[in-house]
């Protein structure tokens, strides 16, 4: 399996920001609020973990003046100074996801129904994306901005129902091998049918098809139905993230 540091640069290379800053092994992203890990900071080094404190209330101050929340990003490349600085500062934990990856070799995802694929940046993908999501007007602009700097090869894929309408969908982007796939919706009235998992199957087969090895997706922790649909597939647990903000 890919080591947490190519998964962690696979997933942000899949899914940019609009502005970036660097401080030595920590990175800031800024994307207007869309998704917390284009609007949060992480280290991607666990030895990078010195004058935490001031790093922390400077890159703070830094979301503060671009309108967004302070946000951390707690992944195993968080070093130990860094968790010490965060409980000193009383920064509190929320929402924490899964990332689930696996090895493609050898396996062979067979599509099934009416499964499309388009470029992100289509608006027939686009369009259905966002009805699915029931994206807002403001989050359907900002969308519509970040997938137009995805600069891997990536593609948009919707699943049909029998009349036409899309019932799922999914981003899928060959980040330097390694297939991350995003944005993965269901139609609420269209749940435990398939749909979901022939999208997936549909961008799995996607990446083996453009030379991908491995796949990974992030989920969150609560969301259990979508964890055993990735499960199932052949995903396994690689570790865990979580958000610190202040208290």
């Amino acid at each position: 399996m890919p080591t947490t540091l190519a998964i962690e640069a696979a997933c942000l290379s899949a899914w940019p920001a609009l502005s970036t800053v660097h401080d030595g092994a920590w990175v800031w992203r800024f994307a207007h609020g869309y998704s917390k890990r284009a609007n949060s900071f992480q280290s991607l080094d666990l030895a990078d973990d010195g004058d935490a404190e001031r790093r922390i209330a400077y890159l703070a101050a830094l979301s503060s003046r671009n309108g967004i929340e302070p946000v951390f990003r707690v992944t195993p490349l968080a070093g130990p100074g860094i968790l010490e600085a965060l409980d000193r500062k009383g920064w509190a934990p929320f929402e924490e996801s899964r990332v689930l990856a696996m090895d493609l070799d050898g396996h062979d995802f067979a599509r099934t129904g009416d499964v499309r694929f388009f470029n992100p940046t289509d608006p027939r993908w686009f369009r259905a994306q966002t009805a699915l999501s029931a994206a807002s007007a403001k989050t359907v602009e900002i969308l519509k901005t970040l997938l137009g700097l995805i600069a891997p090869e990536a593609r948009g894929i919707v699943a049909y129902a029998p009349d036409g309408t899309p019932a799922a969908a999914a981003l899928a982007v060959n980040a330097g091998g390694i297939g991350v796939f995003l944005n993965v919706v269901t139609d609420k009235t269209k749940r435990r049918q398939g749909y979901g998992a022939a999208v997936m199957r549909a961008a799995l087969g996607w990446t083996v098809e453009n030379g991908a090895r491995y796949a990974a997706i992030q989920v969150t922790t609560e969301n259990e139905p979508a964890i055993r649909l990735y499960e199932g597939l052949g995903f396994v647990e690689q570790y865990r993230y979580h958000y610190r903000r202040p208290a």
